[in-house]
């Protein structure tokens, strides 16, 4: 039997280091043999190179989305945004959220090119609302183990988004994490942050019974209520009466019809139409109907400054 050698423990970065002490008996002194196989990255399932790989795919698709205000961009621990010189009095505005259980339907059907869109739009759509111009973004993949071909496809619809909503890709995170998640699934999370001039936010507190509401169209179902729609559809498959289509396109690309992006339309008609939080005149308010709907779209409390 070979001989047992003590675990060593050689300093580190940081400087710290330890020694093995003598156990005195009768404890139990446990050993751990020299291994000749040397652990690596890799071999515990995380792929450095697929990772570089993915991150060499993004960076065109980022360039793309560049704008007035970066300063740095993917490759810094943190990325750099100035605002806009034009605001006087900038409030920022910042949303976050996910694609929710949309995600299973794209695992299932091999369809990610659009969940990206779906993901920036959640909160782009939601920084819109308080009246402000979307500025920047970013983004969140986390894996058991990176594909980087689904990953690029992700990737590419958050740049899209990103692209159509004049909001910069400027950072994200991909987390390789084995064991985290089953072969094949991924999840998404991602935040928005924009600004607004501080006499431009939208509260709602003019609103008055007579005001008009308008609506602007959704795409399909957005991002919502999907664990209602994959229950229906599992119904619809046990029934054999799931359609091969819906609103005139093939059934699972109407599903997947990412969110629509509001923000250049609704940017120019606060433009054409302006009004400051106290103003009975212009645009009073703005709601993105989501999970619960329009009676659940409540304005925030009321501004309060501090000096």
């Amino acid at each position: 039997m070979a001989k047992s050698q003590p675990l060593k423990i050689s300093p580190n970065s940081i400087g710290l280091k330890a020694r093995r002490l003598p156990i005195p008996r009768p404890y139990l002194h446990i050993v751990m043999t020299q291994s000749t196989t040397p652990l690596s990255y890799k071999a515990a399932g995380v792929d450095i190179d697929a990772g570089d790989a993915l991150v060499e795919r993004i960076k065109p698709l980022a360039k793309k989305t560049m704008r007035e205000g970066v300063l740095a961009g993917i490759g810094g621990f943190g990325a750099l945004f100035e605002v806009p010189k034009r605001y006087k009095e900038p409030v920022l505005v910042s949303g976050t959220d996910g694609v929710g259980t949309k995600l299973k339907l794209a695992f299932e059907w091999n369809m990610h090119d659009t969940v990206g869109i779906d993901l920036v739009a959640m909160s782009v759509n939601d920084v819109l609302v308080q009246g402000a111009e979307p500025l920047f973004f970013l983004d969140y993949f986390a894996c058991g183990k990176l594909d980087v071909d689904t990953a690029a496809a992700v990737v590419g619809g958050i740049a899209k988004g990103c692209e159509l909503s004049g909001c910069a890709l400027i950072g994200g995170e991909t987390a390789e994490m084995p064991g985290m998640y089953p072969a094949g699934e991924y999840d998404l999370a991602g935040f928005a942050v924009g600004a607004v001039e501080k006499s431009k936010i939208l509260t709602g507190a003019t609103v008055q019974p007579g005001d008009v509401v308008l609506g602007l169209a959704s795409s399909g179902v957005h991002s919502n209520g999907f664990s209602l729609v994959r229950k229906c559809i599992e119904r619809g498959e046990q029934a054999g009466s799931v359609p091969a289509t819906l609103d005139g396109k093939p059934f699972k690309q109407a599903l997947m019809e990412p969110t629509r992006l509001y923000v250049k339309n609704v940017l120019a008609a606060l433009a054409a139409h302006p009004a400051s939080s106290g103003s009975a005149q212009g645009i009073k308010a703005l709601a993105h109907i989501t999970g619960g709907g329009l009676l659940d779209c409540r304005p925030p409390p009321a501004l309060t400054t501090s000096r």
